[in-house]
This record gives structure tokens, sequence and C-alpha cells, in this order.
């Protein structure tokens, strides 16, 4: 399929798991929800998807991946090029030594694919669980990350900080892609889309948990486009990362037949998420809910506004997998080529002066 080379169509799972005994109409085993994701990791490979990412959750249903370099480890023995991400590794709870040596491994086994999606979690049962203050959450996250980073570039590290004291520490196991894997920044807000941008790091979002409309993206990606400018990094291609439900298919009522409830109770039991309907989510417009010409008027919307990163989320509210496969396979034979030929379009007009 066609493809923009300056667009980048990844795939993000949640691995949000409905225990039969909690919800006994969806009767699926953990280790039946992990053979589909790899089996979706499979396929997104196959189609041409750059990065499969794999998200962080513990101690509820949630998502049931607690490591993400272990799953994409494994992912890693059953691909061939597809990039392999964390979205997001939760630095606030871990020993950033730990995190750095798990990720070092992940990029030797994977054959240099990891791309290293960071952030410093929102769940309060999850701070609960690992005994740490939320209030605390943004400095341990800064510290946490500035170690892994020094550590995967290789550095022998002595460091002294408010929850960390390294001594002389350094990796024995170092990951192929030099300085380091590619590092985003997970945010939900507009201003911390700016400090994320103006100390030059990557970012990804998932704009339905924060942001009320469409025409609210521009303004989230141009402050950090804003940050990075100032900061003296330009962003480029691929820098910026949105996550977006997806399901594409040939009609508007198929498309809701598919995915209303199950995005309604993906919504229904993530905790804390901002309460919505399918139908408030296509009044909103922020999701990637339709035809394959309307993802794709969307798609170059987005390439517009300077966001070059797309992260489809296909596999939500325990879709059957069937109809996750079908809807990825659309979006990589059908959206991708449109978006790229509308794309070259503009570029063509716009160089010979049409407006």
């Amino acid at each position: 399929m066609a493809k923009d080379a300056n667009i980048r169509y990844s795939m993000f799972s949640v691995q949000d798991h409905y225990p039969t005994e909690k919800y006994p109409e969806h009767a699926r085993t953990l280790e039946q929800l992990y053979a589909e994701v790899i089996g979706q990791a499979k396929l997104a490979d196959d189609l041409g998807y750059d990065t499969f990412f794999v998200a962080e959750h513990h101690f509820h249903e949630y998502g049931t991946v607690p490591n993400p370099a272990i799953m994409m480890a494994h992912l890693a023995a059953q691909t061939r090029r597809i990039r392999l991400g964390s979205a997001i590794s939760l630095l606030t709870f871990h020993n950033p030594l730990t995190v750095a040596e798990n990720y070092a491994m992940a990029d030797i086994l994977s054959n240099g694919r990891v791309f290293l999606g960071v952030g410093s979690g929102y769940l309060k049962h999850e701070f609960d669980g690992y005994g740490i203050n939320g209030a605390e959450k943004r400095e341990r996250f800064d510290e946490n990350l500035e170690i892994v980073t020094r550590l995967l570039q290789g550095e022998r590290l002595s460091y002294q900080g408010k929850f960390n004291q390294v001594n002389g520490v350094q990796l024995n196991v170092l990951p192929i892609q030099q300085p380091h894997p590619p590092i985003a920044v997970a945010i939900l807000r507009k201003e911390a889309a700016y400090h994320v941008g103006l100390k030059g790091h990557n970012m990804m979002c998932v704009p339905y948990g924060t942001l009320d409309c469409w025409s609210e993206l521009g303004e989230l990606a141009g402050e950090f486009q804003r940050g990075r400018q100032e900061g003296g990094k330009p962003a480029g291609p691929g820098d910026t990362a949105f996550v977006f439900h997806t399901h594409v298919a040939e009609s508007e009522d198929e498309i809701r037949e598919a995915a209303a409830d199950s995005f309604d109770l993906y919504v229904r039991t993530r905790l804390y998420a901002k309460s919505q309907t399918y139908d408030d989510i296509i009044a909103s417009g922020l999701s990637l809910f339709g035809t394959p010409d309307t993802i794709a008027d969307k798609v170059v919307e987005l390439y517009n506004m300077g966001v070059s990163h797309i992260m489809t989320l296909h596999n939500f509210g325990h879709l059957p997998k069937e109809k996750v496969h079908r809807s990825m396979r659309l979006f990589a034979e059908e959206v991708m080529p449109r978006v790229h030929h509308r794309i070259a379009q503009n570029e063509l007009q716009s160089a010979s002066g049409v407006v």
C-alpha cells in the first residue's frame, strides 16, 4: 500500500480484560487475550504498520501487561520488521536502573526495534499499590527519566537525587540503537505539551481522555511545536503521536453495529475515564471511526496540524478479533493509500501555486 514517508501509522493495545467472573457475557481468558494481542502484532507487521505499542497497567483489568518489555521481547520473536513500543512505561513506579536494563535487553532481542514511550501515571489505585505519593510523581518521573536516558547511552553514572542514589553504575547490556532507542513522553494537557517540547522530547497523547472536540487537537499540537521551536529543536515527522480509537468499515451503520457497544463497554469499565458514549465521541470527532474516505480526510487534517504519527487503537472493549483484523486491514489497504494520494496532490498544488 502507498504511504507517505512523513507519516507513521502505528497500532496501540491497552490489553483491556473482562474476566468471566465479572463479565459472564464476555468469556475470554487472559491467555486468550494475550494470544489475540500477539496475532494483532503479527498482522500489523504484515500490513506495514510502523510500531506496535503495548500499555503498562497494574492491579486491575484496566490493562493486563504489567511489564511491556517482556511482551515486547516476546513479540520480537513473532515479528520481522515492525517496531515494538511501550505506551507507556510508568517510570514513576520503578527503579530506573531496572527499567534501563529491561529496555536495553528488549532492544537487543528485537534487533534494534524498541520505541520507549514513558509517562508518570495517573491511576490512583496504581499509586496506592506501589505506595507512591501522587504529589511527587512529576519529580520522580523527571529524575527517573534522566537516569534511564543516561544509562541507555552507556554512561557510567553517579547521581544523587531526591529519590535515587546511583554510585558509578554502568549497564553491561546496551541497546543496539544509539545513543538510545526513540523516547516519547506521554502528556494529558496542553500546558504539559509545551514543556515536553521545550525539553526536546517527543510527545504522545490520548486526546479523547481530556479534550472536548477535534478543533482542540491543533492547539495541543501547536503548543508542543512551540516548545520544540523555543528549545532549539524544531519538531519533525513522527515526533508528535496521537492515539485514537479506530474502526474502519464500509458504512456508518456497519461501524456503529461493530464498535458502539465495545466502545461504551471500554469507557464504562475504565477507571477514572471521562464519562462518554459512542455517540459522544462521534460528536466530538476525537476518534477514527468511519469509512476509508472519512478517516483519510481526518488523517490529512491531522498531518496539516503537525500530527505525523497516528496510533490506532483497533482492539477495545472485547471487540471480536475478526472485526479487529478487518479494521486493521482496511486502514492499511484503503486509508493509508488515500492519505498518501491526497497529501501528494496538496503538495503538488502548493508547489504550482494553486490554492
